[in-house]
């Protein structure tokens, strides 16, 4: 049996990992080139969670590409002579043709770059690590899988914005994104609570990036992304939803072009922005700084009023799921959203949230509260089987 790898290409660090292709997909090891262009440093992890490889390298020495060239060798030697069936891989856009996961060829791979200008701080990452396997190793089947696909079974009116029909048309909509983990996540629900995930759910994405999805029956109705990756919640570095006006005004009195806007919203707002402090919610909690708190209280308020935006969108809700590097470790984000929520019928317990247990709603909430790991790769693993196993078949 042949594993899968998986590569999830970010702006500056790309996670890896290789699975069984047994139907469980369990995983073999996982691993990640973090810091790229900074002081990348390689670790993997066997599937017992013990790093088995560590490496580092100078600032200049790795980028996307050689990175990629480097975890494929890794790969290689850590699997003994095993022969990866297949690479799937994380592409952020899918634009309006790719609605599911395919199987990368050069007419897909053009498609892909040409939409660029809708996702350049990850579309151009995620096609490095594609290339560079298919110089490495031109044998190996490749796949993409899209984060904007989970939504495109959203209702028409959900993905239009106020706009003239001519620029709708040419592709400015609403797209949404961390579609993957949203998509693991609804799968997950059913095999914890059936009955639950055939409701209305809505999920909290919350991390550096964060986002939420209103589903029904396990199908995105509403997402708070929207044409790129920085509207809807506050996020680590990023403004969420903003007056265009603001960014009118920036260009009129402080002379802004456009490098300089997407500079802004992308990497200098969001929790480091307001604190002035850290994008890392670890080092806004343990700040003194009056506006690390700010950071933080709004933070909670965005996300508070956008799950009830969301509630709307699916006509009620019946649970709340929490995941993400924020959502699945956070019990003080958790317990602040879930007071803010109160008026919905949403009641929290206390220990049971304290001990991030599985199910952290108390007796007799009107609403059902989940955390639940998500699992991008494996997403992405399960795809890439579905995909890869019929060609396999035909050959």
């Amino acid at each position: 049996m042949q594993p899968l790898a998986v590569i999830n290409a970010g702006s500056s660090s790309i996670k890896f990992a290789l699975f069984e292709d047994n139907g469980e997909f369990p995983i073999i090891f996982r691993g990640q080139v973090e810091k790229l262009g900074v002081a990348p440093r390689l670790t993997v992890k066997d599937a017992e969670n013990h790093q088995i490889v560590e490496e580092s390298w100078a600032g200049d020495e790795l980028d996307h590409a050689s990175a990629t060239t480097t975890i494929l060798e890794t790969s290689v030697r850590l699997l003994g002579g095993r022969r990866v069936k297949a690479v799937g891989h994380r592409v952020v856009h899918g634009g309006r043709k790719f609605a599911s996961p395919i199987v990368v060829n050069p007419a897909v791979i053009s498609e892909l770059r040409s939409l660029c200008p809708l996702a350049p701080l990850h579309q151009p990452h995620n096609l490095a690590a594609i290339d560079a396997i298919a110089s490495a190793a031109p044998h190996i089947p490749q796949v993409a899988c899209f984060d904007t696909a989970f939504h495109r079974a959203q209702p028409e009116i959900a993905q239009m914005f106020a706009i003239p029909r001519e620029l709708s048309d040419a592709g400015i909509r609403r797209y949404g994104f961390h579609g993957l983990s949203y998509e693991y996540i609804s799968m997950r629900l059913k095999e914890l609570s059936p009955e639950i995930a055939g409701g209305r759910v809505v999920v909290a994405h919350l991390g550096n990036g964060s986002s939420l999805c209103a589903m029904v029956a396990g199908r995105s109705v509403a997402t708070t992304m929207s044409f790129t990756a920085a509207d809807g919640l506050m996020m680590g570095t990023r403004c969420g939803t903003l007056d265009p006006g603001v960014l009118i005004y920036l260009m009129d009195e402080r002379g802004m072009d456009a490098r300089a806007l997407e500079d802004l919203i992308y990497k200098r707002c969001g929790l480091l922005g307001v604190s002035g402090v850290s994008s890392d919610m670890r080092e806004l909690r343990a700040s003194k700084e009056p506006s690390a708190a700010a950071a933080i209280k709004l933070f909670v308020y965005r996300i508070v009023r956008e799950i009830a935006s969301m509630a709307a969108a699916a006509g009620g809700i019946d649970a709340i799921v929490f995941t993400g590097g924020i959502g699945q470790n956070d019990a003080r984000i958790r317990a602040e959203i879930g007071r803010g929520c109160e008026w919905m019928g949403l009641a929290l317990a206390g220990h049971r949230n304290v001990a991030c247990e599985t199910r952290i709603d108390k007796s007799g909430s009107a609403i059902a509260a989940f955390v639940i790991a998500t699992d991008e790769e494996q997403m992405i693993a399960r795809h890439t089987s579905a995909l890869i196993e019929p060609l396999k078949l035909r050959a």
